[in-house]
């Protein structure tokens, strides 16, 4: 694939979720895409990947990623897939180069399982805000939305869910382990000091 077909499938996707995604996913939206895009460049380069053509597979797989909140709730990342599919041409990648990409999405699933290191980083991009100075907003977005969809039935149930969540990832790149490891343990020292005032 080159930089400029990657470009071009950029501005058509990103304008794809700006006019059709639920504007009640207040988490999984265009700015959480457009964040896991910068994060796997910024990633791979702390992992020092060189290959350029990994990186705009890493890019390629971060712009697909979330696609398929466009059709479905769960499951989604299928539905990425599928609609990454529709969006290449048969000259765009290679057979080997399309299950690359393909992985990279499937291992972004919650409970994440990636099986190198190109899936490593896009796991930890996708999760990246988990060790940063904005999480408390990015945060209430996702419990916004998982009130709306019926994922948690009252506020409550988000805490206890966001220290389970947190005691149970850990980042894969050193990159990750070195940059938002430490904020990352701090916001859940927070979070439990929270569960013990209620």
């Amino acid at each position: 694939m080159t930089e400029s077909r990657f470009e071009a499938l950029r501005s058509t996707v990103l304008s794809l979720l700006e006019k059709n995604l639920d504007p009640k996913l207040t988490y999984h939206n265009l700015g959480h895409t457009m964040d896991v895009i910068r994060q796997v460049e910024r990633i791979a380069i702390g992992e020092k990947i060189s290959d350029k053509n990994d990186i705009l597979l890493l890019k390629l797989a971060a712009l697909f990623h979330d696609s398929g909140f466009l059709e479905v709730y769960k499951h989604h990342e299928d539905m990425s897939c599928n609609i990454l599919m529709k969006h290449i041409n048969g000259n765009d990648l290679t057979a080997e180069e399309l299950e690359k990409v393909k992985g990279m999405i499937m291992a972004t699933k919650i409970p994440q399982t990636p099986y190198n290191k190109l899936e490593e980083i896009i796991c930890d991009a996708d999760l990246d805000y988990l060790g940063r100075d904005d999480f408390e907003p990015i945060s209430l977005g996702l419990k916004d939305e998982f009130l709306e969809f019926g994922v948690i039935k009252s506020e409550a149930d988000w805490d206890p869910l966001q220290i389970r969540f947190f005691e149970a990832h850990t980042y894969f790149t050193k990159t990750c382990q070195q940059d938002r490891a430490p904020k990352k343990a701090k916001h859940l020292e927070e979070l439990k000091a929270k569960q013990l005032l209620h």
